[in-house]
């Protein structure tokens, strides 16, 4: 714990009766920007603490996959500025290559327009019109979430900066060899245009047809099945597996292909499984990719037969057909054969679709630049093998490996107008010249700079660095440079967090992007269900933090945060997150209403009541376990851990045993109050992080002081009392047992009852008001008559609950309760006996019938005990 010596203002300080979110949150986010908490000074010589945020998407809204990353990356932030680090958490956006576009062209399609009405140039102002006044509104919704990054410093992935560090990279891979042009394969949109990323495909379950075609006539004859019937005009080869006996007489002959007046031979390749259907598959090399390397191997033409739109090319009957309608068309062309040996319909299959406009996509052989990824890779994994890279949860460790070893290279062009322009220049004769932002780019009849643009996540993966000035060697990129954590989800692990480390170790002679990566889950339902529009289970942070306050969604998320795994989310938790808050409030509030303080020293020990040692032993454990946690990246076990201290510990326990000392005034009800404040001044600092709206409110009263957002990290000052904490223990085991057996009775919580207490041989002693008051237990009285009386913790509780309860009416209700306890355990007993009954049941509801037992006998057991309990008379 840290020395508290900011006087507090003279007269008590008061707070309204009840926390009303809605009416601080906006003026204290405002404040804290306005003061400039959030900002950081690369002139500063504190120890710099740095976290890049993953750059949402410009035509983004806040959802709760968001809320729940920003919450994690705010709170590592928020503590770490409290720690006395130089904190930089590094804000902006992404411009969204095709999410953009795509926007952008559906208002023109309104107007009744395309892109290419506009032309490329005057398109591509309409999009920077359309970000200026539409794009970026999650950055408002960021701060009605509380995120503390520095606003200053906000980048945009197309920014003048970040653009020249786009075109120095490229030019430097170019230079390297690490960049080149090739037609390969690649998942194209019909509907966009363009290649898209492994990352920009959704794979869904669709209901096709698969359709088994007769190649070949008499002895040389092979069936082949398909989904896509439409891509067998393109076929150059049918492959089989080397050592299938089946076809042995037919590898290396040609066999005619239906429906064209083609000859295509059959291949051996050890692709083909020859368990799998009929062992033999159709070959076409231009329109899928397995197809594509096996003509590789084999040297088979590529036949593309279908255009950038998904039209029919070939001449014949089908051309200028839709796919969808030549697979129709072909299919019927080749019963009219008698090509069609079988048809399943429906057959669900799994099909990759466009995630930005849902159009099913098509493999495509398609001239495109390529990064080549092998040295890139390589260093990637190292980096995390050779320990400069640590991942979190480490059991994600070998997921990493398995891709960077084993990445492919990477297209990295898009057929689009919004992005980062491709900076090659093409010259009439076939010439090709990188140039690079400091460079003139080929002049003269001819030269044409390349029209495809970069790949959304290639200016993101420069990001840790391009944000922070370079290829400029800038102040901030000395400071700032590597950064500590990445905080991301699962999911990106190869898509965006390889690619940072490919470009990290590359650009800046080896130093990796960060030190760690703590990955997170997703976000789900509360039912652990996947959150989809389709599927009606989104939810909108913003309508939560609108009924809740954001403290309460930020807690809720927090504690759900177990390091690698998905998080469950419903609005019951966000509900209790919320009574968290309000406990919060109420209980700082009547703590301040009775002179709760945090001015002054704190008294010595030998000053304390074994209440007061008994919290700030458990305080400072608290304080410990938080920095472990944190350390550990363990969100939901330090959300736990300051829950139940605060809740549990302070408000139900600390508060309520120190009652009867405030309300008995003098020298130890100042000590009391004393330990009381320290006790939510150090307990509303360590929340913080997390809850850093109501912390605010209730820690600035409290204390008198500026601000929590820059107030000092608690320390553990080492104090512990074992002895206090015992004692202590032994007050909640009495207070507990007597609550559950009053409740047992059917007791009212506020029912006043007579007591004897016997507290010989104990440390119970000083602690009987506290006990009473807690219990709500009068003294005995004259006419005093120990109807029941409870052993517990060495001690000796005896109750006068005559005139309080009925007592034949409670025997009658006890002994129904009995009787049906012991019937369902005869019931359960009987079908666990019948040998008949075990040999047929499930085991599943073998298993329920022994729960059922053991339950009945907790019940008759705890029935029992209630009966011998009441009064005998």
């Amino acid at each position: 714990m840290t020395e508290n010596t900011q006087q507090q203002p003279a007269s008590t300080p008061e707070l309204p009766t009840q926390y009303a979110p809605a009416e601080v949150e906006g003026t204290l986010y405002e404040r804290w920007v306005g003061r400039g908490y959030f900002e950081a000074d690369a002139k500063s010589e504190k120890t710099p603490y740095t976290v890049v945020i993953p750059p949402p998407n410009v035509t983004g809204s806040l959802h709760m996959g968001h809320a729940f990353e920003h919450t994690l990356i705010d709170a590592l932030t928020r503590r770490k500025r409290m720690q006395g680090y130089e904190t930089l958490w590094q804000p902006g956006m992404d411009h969204a290559g095709i999410a953009t576009q795509n926007v952008v062209e559906r208002e023109l399609a309104k107007e009744g327009k395309s892109r290419h009405d506009l032309g490329r140039e005057a398109f591509v102002d309409r999009v920077w019109q359309w970000k200026a006044e539409s794009g970026g509104q999650i950055q408002g919704q960021m701060r009605r979430l509380g995120e503390g990054v520095a606003w200053s410093r906000d980048r945009f992935t197309m920014d003048e900066g970040l653009s020249r560090a786009v075109r120095s990279v490229f030019k430097k891979m170019y230079d390297d060899g690490l960049i080149y042009r090739a037609e390969r394969i690649i998942n194209w949109c019909p509907r966009c245009l363009t290649a898209i990323s492994d990352i920009e495909v959704d794979y869904q379950d669709d209901d096709g047809e698969l359709v088994s075609l007769k190649y070949g006539d008499g002895d040389e004859t092979l069936v082949v099945a398909t989904t896509r019937a439409e891509t067998m005009l393109g076929d150059t080869a049918v492959a089989v597996h080397p050592d299938d006996e089946r076809y042995a007489h037919l590898i290396g002959k040609r066999i005619k292909l239906p429906l064209t007046d083609r000859s295509i031979p059959v291949v051996a390749d050890t692709h083909v499984d020859p368990e799998f259907g009929t062992g033999a598959v159709k070959v076409t090399p231009a329109h899928d990719p397995n197809d594509f390397a096996i003509g590789q191997r084999h040297g088979l033409e590529s036949i593309e037969v279908l255009d950038e739109r998904g039209i029919i090319t070939v001449h014949g009957p089908f051309q200028g057909l839709d796919r969808f309608e030549a697979r129709s068309a072909i299919v019927a062309a080749l019963r009219a054969e008698g090509r069609i040996v079988a048809e399943k319909r429906p057959y669900t299959h799994s099909v990759g679709h466009c995630s930005r406009c849902r159009t099913t996509l098509e493999p495509r052989v398609s001239l495109q630049w390529w990064v080549k990824v092998e040295p890139l890779a390589k260093a990637a994994g190292d980096a995390v093998r050779e320990g400069k890279v640590a991942i979190h949860p480490a059991d994600m460790t070998q997921r990493y490996y398995d891709w960077v070893d084993n990445m492919h290279d990477w297209c990295i062009s898009r057929q689009l107008w919004w992005g980062h322009r491709i900076p090659v220049w093409h010259g009439p004769n076939g010439e090709m010249v990188a140039v690079g932002p400091d460079e003139e780019p080929p002049a003269g009849e001819g030269w044409e700079q390349d029209p495809d643009v970069l790949d959304t996540w290639f200016s993101s993966g420069l990001w840790p660095f391009s944000t922070l000035g370079w290829p400029e060697q800038t102040p901030d990129l000395e400071k700032f440079y590597s950064t500590d954590v990445l905080v991301t989800g699962y999911d990106l692990m190869f898509f965006w967090v390889a690619r940072m480390m490919m470009f990290g170790l590359y650009a800046m002679d080896g130093e990796p992007p960060f030190r760690t990566v703590a990955f997170h889950g997703m976000v789900r339902d509360e039912f652990g269900k996947k959150m989809s529009k389709s599927a009606g289970n989104t939810v909108n942070p913003l309508d939560w933090m609108d009924t809740y306050g954001s403290d309460a969604v930020r807690f809720t998320l927090a504690r759900g945060a177990n390091p690698g795994t998905d998080v469950p989310i419903g609005e019951d938790w966000v509900q209790a997150s919320r009574n968290f808050a309000n406990k919060i409030w109420n209980a700082t509030r009547f703590a301040l209403m009775n002179g709760a303080t945090v001015e002054g020293e704190l008294p010595a020990a030998e000053e304390l009541s074994a209440a007061d040692r008994w919290i700030l032993s458990r305080l400072n454990k608290t304080v410990a376990d938080v920095d472990a946690f944190y350390d550990d990246y363990q969100f939901a076990k330090l959300s736990d851990a300051l829950y139940h201290f605060a809740w549990d510990e302070v408000f139900d326990w600390y508060v309520e045993l120190s009652k009867t000392t405030y309300f008995a005034g003098g020298d130890q009800a100042k000590v009391s109050a004393r330990v009381l404040g320290e006790v939510l001044d150090v307990s509303l600092r360590l929340l913080h992080p997390v809850m850093p709206f109501v912390t605010e409110a209730l820690w600035t009263t409290l204390t008198g002081r500026e601000s929590v957002v820059v107030a000092d990290w608690p320390a553990d000052s080492g104090f512990r009392d074992e002895a206090a904490e015992r004692e202590i223990e032994l007050v909640q085991r009495v207070v507990t047992e007597v609550r559950r057996f009053r409740s047992d009775q059917g007791l009212q919580p506020g029912q006043k009852v007579p007591a004897r207490l016997d507290l010989t041989g104990t440390s119970l002693a000083p602690h009987e008001a506290a006990i009473r008051q807690l219990l709500r237990l009068q003294p005995e009285g004259d006419s005093f008559n120990a109807t029941a009386t409870l052993p517990v913790a060495g001690a000796s509780v005896a109750l006068d609950l005559s005139g309080t309860i009925d007592v034949a009416a409670e025997r009658k209700r006890l002994a129904k309760d009995l009787a049906a306890a012991e019937k369902e355990k005869a019931q359960a007993e009987a079908k666990l006996g019948n040998e008949a009954f075990l040999a047929k049941a499930p085991d599943q509801v073998v298993d329920k019938i022994r729960g059922r037992l053991s339950s009945a006998e907790a019940d008759i057991a705890r029935i029992t005990n209630q009966l011998a309990a009441l009064p005998t008379a």
